[in-house]
């Protein structure tokens, strides 16, 4: 008897902690969070305290829940250098009204179900890796005011449901791919070039480019009819009528004369083209001609007017030169604008081999990374063409034209952040990875933004001859080497780190690497470094004309820089680890 209450009380003791544990078990919106996590790459472990022992995500970090429910309401995560994807799952949230993930590594597309949280407000996501489109159903998320995707790696045309978003008040989708004409409807009628800036092959109203036919003519779209009906007029006088169409048959042979003289002008310019490119032909051999290489349909030109460009180049195109040759601005008849780089004839090497390399480089695409958009090879000369950054280097904003308008702390940050994301991508995404070899600031384009571009990247393995490669990398960059690529001449990801950390030096010092002021404290930027903190004086590193700098921040970065130019390679970190 005794032992038939006992069973029976621990009978009603494991019912009730089964029951307790069902009472406790994760809400629908935690279990859906664990499926998000599972798509990312936390390696810092920023999300250690999403358990699925919990009851309720509520407390987790980055987390904000809807207080009388408990309903997730914001997912808040930026600048945590999470990586992996954007979970399909995170269209469970259906309360979702704030989802803030950028600043972060995170790769893959935007997923479609993300349409399905209706109640989203701000969707922040800039500073990414993402690539593919925008949903074509982002219409659907009525409520949304704030969407911000820009610098990324997205593409394709810009869908024009954004239109029907009445609510949205900042819209950014610069730094990024998009082609196409920018539909005119709705919202997106009421923003402007700073939404869309750097894209491009994108045209439109709000970006000052009018979209062409295949003819080379500006579209002219006719305006819909209008759906209201219309307020009855009276009746024009004959008087009015006859003056009417007077105007308008004055302006349509108006319009005629100047069609036909537009024809013309084409049709000899195109024979102009032809015959320009004929006499090309006709300097060489027969077997030699004209090879024009673009990587992913990034030129949308004929093949004839972008040999006509660039055979047009002179003197009065250079805008720089560098270890590898002249570098030209090309203007197309559009307006859109590319580097050229003309390749010195001594470093030329096999055309099959150099071609093979240059479609591995062509293939490379990253936000921090400079596009190189096609290779032509002229009887006369290697031309590789690049998007044109009209800002220039980071070594013209700090050492030319720093006196005028010195850069801001924030900007300087951003530029560094923005290179060691670059240079990142070389060493850890690229298959085969690629060891830049030639880290410095004239290396480091900037866009309108201050947006940073790593330039030249892959070509001194292509371009330099393996026999004489030591002393011919060196040249023109000394102060940004390791000892140990002096040395022996072997490059490999450490030495890259060692230059990053010179240039992270340079940043905040604002002095080159080699400065005359080193003389007489370590010789060059990073013995001054070493002996100024030595003796306690960060102050003196700053750049003087930096007022606005966060010695917070500085003492941060110093120490990063300090960790990369180690003597010994094996203790500098790796550029993913190095990414602030």
């Amino acid at each position: 008897m005794k032992i038939a209450f006992f069973v029976l009380g621990f009978s009603l003791v494991y019912i009730a902690t089964l029951f307790g544990a069902f009472s406790l078990a994760l809400t629908e919106d935690g279990l859906t969070l664990l499926e998000i996590k599972n798509a990312l790459n936390d390696s810092r472990n920023i999300l250690g305290n999403w358990r699925a022992t919990d009851e309720s995500p509520c407390k987790w970090t980055g987390i904000s829940c809807h207080p009388h429910d408990q309903r997730v309401s914001s997912i808040n995560l930026p600048y945590l250098q999470l990586g992996g994807i954007i979970s399909p799952s995170i269209g469970k949230l259906s309360r979702l009204h704030r989802l803030a993930l950028h600043q972060n590594s995170l790769h893959g597309i935007i997923p479609n179900e993300i349409t399905n949280c209706t109640e989203l407000k701000a969707m922040y996501l800039r500073a990414n890796y993402l690539q593919g489109g925008i949903p074509s159903d982002i219409g659907n998320l009525s409520h949304l005011t704030i969407l911000d995707l820009s610098s990324n790696m997205l593409k394709g045309a810009i869908p024009s449901s954004i239109g029907r978003l009445t609510g949205l008040r900042h819209l950014n989708l610069s730094t990024n791919f998009f082609s196409g004409e920018i539909p005119d409807f709705g919202a997106l009628s009421t923003f402007g070039n700073s939404s869309f800036i750097g894209n491009l092959d994108l045209c439109g109203r709000q970006v000052h480019k009018p979209c062409r036919t295949s003819m080379g003519f500006p579209v002219v779209l006719p305006h819909a009819a209008s759906d209201e009906a219309e307020v009855p007029t009276k009746r024009p006088s004959h008087y009015i009528k006859g003056v009417l169409i007077g105007v308008m048959a004055t302006m349509a042979l108006t319009v005629a004369v100047l069609l036909a003289f537009l024809w013309i002008w084409l049709l000899s310019k195109k024979e102009r083209a032809a015959k320009k490119y004929t006499e090309v032909k006709k300097q060489v051999d027969q077997e030699a001609s004209a090879k024009l290489i673009t990587f992913h349909g990034d030129l949308p030109y004929a093949s004839s007017e972008i040999i006509e460009k660039l055979e047009s180049l002179d003197q009065e195109d250079v805008v720089g030169s560098g270890g590898f040759g002249t570098v030209y601005r090309m203007v197309m008849n559009d307006c859109g604008t590319f580097a050229v780089k003309r390749i010195d004839r001594s470093r030329e090497g096999s055309d099959q081999v150099f071609e093979r390399e240059l479609e591995i480089l062509g293939s490379i695409k990253h936000i921090n990374l400079v596009n190189l958009r096609g290779y032509c090879r002229l009887p006369m000369s290697k031309l590789l063409i690049y998007d044109y950054l009209a800002m220039g280097s980071l070594d013209d904003i700090l050492h030319e034209h720093g006196q005028e308008q010195p850069l801001k702390w924030s900007a300087r940050l951003r530029i560094a952040l923005g290179s060691a994301r670059g240079i990142a991508y070389l060493h850890h995404d690229c298959s085969p990875k690629i060891v830049h070899r030639d880290i410095k600031s004239s290396n480091i384009l900037l866009d309108e933004n201050l947006e940073p571009h790593v330039s030249d990247f892959g070509l001194a393995k292509l371009l330099v001859d393996e026999d004489a490669h030591v002393t011919t990398v060196v040249a023109g960059t000394f102060g940004y080497l390791a000892p140990e690529y002096l040395q022996s001449g072997r490059a490999t990801e450490k030495s890259d780190v060692y230059s990053f950390g010179v240039l992270l030096l340079e940043i905040v010092t604002g002095k080159r690497p080699t400065d005359p002021a080193f003389v007489k404290r370590g010789l060059n930027v990073v013995g001054w470094m070493n002996t100024l903190l030595r003796e306690n004086r960060l102050e003196d590193v700053v750049d003087k004309r930096c007022t606005d700098a966060d010695m917070e921040t500085v003492e941060a970065i110093l120490e990063i820089a300090t960790r990369c130019t180690d003597a010994n390679p094996d203790d500098r970190p790796t550029m993913n680890q190095a990414v602030i």
